[in-house]
């Protein structure tokens, strides 16, 4: 058996209690009466309605607008991109195209004191802004919760944003008409308002003779439009126009040549769903109406706190159980197990929570605490199929190191076997209830934040025990071996007398 230096046991150990606590309580200091968080913990969670409740609003189109089926879809792609940048997971969205109403439901956020449904609407409801801009720089990126990249916050590639933002109005306006016929990087300038954008579909076709046909998203613009992009094109040939939401950049395409037409054409990978969320943001920033609430208030949780409490409770008291039979049965393998799960659920947490910035944070719903538990028991099953591997070959004669290097490596097929299936299970779940929502004419919209949550935690767990219960683990358990004080076969499962 290749030998693992002695102190990596205790160095990893003390890694993993370190990084557990930080991601169970947090770290934060307070300057005055006002706290600064360093590192999130449990409490920076959104919870979701079910256990802190939330908001309920009701939205039309403005000044008596008639707005489309397709233009009201376009609004509710809008609240949606709020919410993901938000890391909002947690909501219920509808839009009735008959009566020209939006509705949506979502929990209130983690720190929230005052419970001002009104200020929360502001948040989601505000007129969005579409922008096209000079290259694709950025202060800021999340991942939303399919996993993909979000980038975030305009910047001056030349400047500091806090100098970008010191300009003048005049200075601004004067710098975005130059950045017309002069090639910028600065993305704080605005080249073009969403104003100016007619209109954009989703298209499939051929773009060129012959070429493989593809989907892609065709924008018209009105007659200034027309103009001012037959500007931009010239100028910016070759180099990145981005096209911004608000604060968040949503397309970035290369510009290939000149577009005089007044209509411009963005292709590449392009999935039918994808191209058709790009074009409703689009049209949602290019709309001729403002969103106004017609009724909104408060959203009591379906189970509150103390079912939260109780489920807490629950899980430490479970925690507890299952760390003392595994330390009573398995012994040494059992010990490190504790610890291994110890860190499987910690690493869990600061997935949800944005311990880790490259991660958007989640909003944690009973369900999905019940997708972290049914991880934690895969993690037991790991770790005791690997120490009942050990204790066979301890049994059949094996030496120590032996009985390890054939232990770990027989149980490993078996434990990637049985956690895969839970894998693609969680998947499954994610592309079904998640933003796409394909089953949602057969169990209704309001499945989607709850499913959603279990299956996002649970794989979160599943892949936590890989990294834990696999790798840590075992890592720990070769170190540890060649201490001579853990060197007797007993401490493993092997007879009381063995060496």
């Amino acid at each position: 058996m290749k030998r693992v230096p002695k102190p990596v046991f205790f160095i990893v150990a003390l890694l993993i209690f370190a990084f557990s606590y930080t991601a169970i309580f947090g770290v934060a200091y307070y300057n005055g009466d006002n706290k600064k968080t360093v590192i999130k913990g449990i409490n920076d969670i959104r919870w979701g309605i079910d256990i802190s409740g939330g908001v309920n609003a009701t939205f039309k189109p403005a000044d008596g607008y008639d707005a489309s089926a397709r233009e009201l879809k376009a609004a509710r792609a809008t609240i949606e991109t709020r919410m993901v940048s938000s890391g909002i997971t947690d909501y219920e969205m509808y839009d009735d195209s008959k009566n020209d109403r939006i509705i949506v439901r979502f929990p209130w956020k983690s720190d929230e004191k005052e419970y001002d449904a009104g200020k929360a609407i502001d948040e989601i409801a505000a007129t969005a802004q579409l922008t096209f801009r000079p290259g694709m720089n950025y202060v800021d990126t999340t991942v939303d919760k399919n996993g993909k990249e979000v980038f975030k916050t305009p910047a001056d590639a030349n400047k500091s944003t806090a100098a970008a933002e010191a300009r003048t109005d005049e200075e601004t306006k004067q710098q975005e008409q130059e950045a017309l016929t002069t090639k910028s990087t600065d993305t704080t300038l605005v080249l073009m308002d969403g104003s100016m954008v007619s209109d954009a579909q989703a298209r499939y076709g051929q773009l060129k003779q012959g070429g493989t046909p593809e989907h892609y998203v065709e924008l018209t613009l009105n007659d200034e439009g027309k103009e001012r992009f037959a500007q931009i094109t010239s100028t910016y040939t070759g180099d990145i126009v981005s096209i911004w939401m608000d604060d968040i950049m949503i397309s970035y395409p290369k510009i290939s040549g000149p577009i005089t037409e007044g209509k411009a054409v963005i292709s590449g990978d392009f999935t039918a769903a994808s191209a058709a969320s790009l074009a409703n943001k689009i049209k949602a920033g290019a709309l001729p109406f403002e969103l106004e609430t017609v009724t909104y208030g408060n959203i009591s949780p379906t189970l509150g706190q103390n079912a939260l409490l109780a489920m807490g409770w629950a899980a430490i008291i479970a925690f507890a159980i299952i760390a003392v039979l595994m330390i009573v049965f398995y012994r040494l393998p059992g010990f490190i197990a504790v610890i291994s799960l110890l860190g499987q659920m910690a690493l869990s947490v600061a997935a949800i929570s944005r311990y880790f910035p490259i991660f958007s944070s989640f909003t944690m719903t009973l369900p999905g605490i019940a997708g972290l538990i049914l991880s934690i028991g895969m993690g037991v099953d790991c770790n005791v199929i690997t120490a009942e591997r050990i204790k066979e070959e301890l049994r059949g004669g094996r030496t120590l190191d032996g009985a390890l290097e054939k232990g770990t490596k027989n149980s490993l097929a078996a434990i990637i076997d049985g956690n895969m299936t839970v894998v693609i299970v969680s998947i499954i779940l994610l592309l079904v209830f998640g933003p796409s929502n394909i089953l949602s004419f057969l169990f209704g919209a309001s499945t989607t934040g709850t499913i959603y949550a279990f299956g996002y935690t649970l794989l979160v767990g599943v892949l936590s025990n890989f990294i834990m219960g696999v790798f840590f683990s075992r890592l720990m358990l070769r170190s540890i071996a060649g201490l001579k004080p853990f060197r007797k076969t007993w401490l493993y499962g092997g007879a009381k007398n063995g060496k």
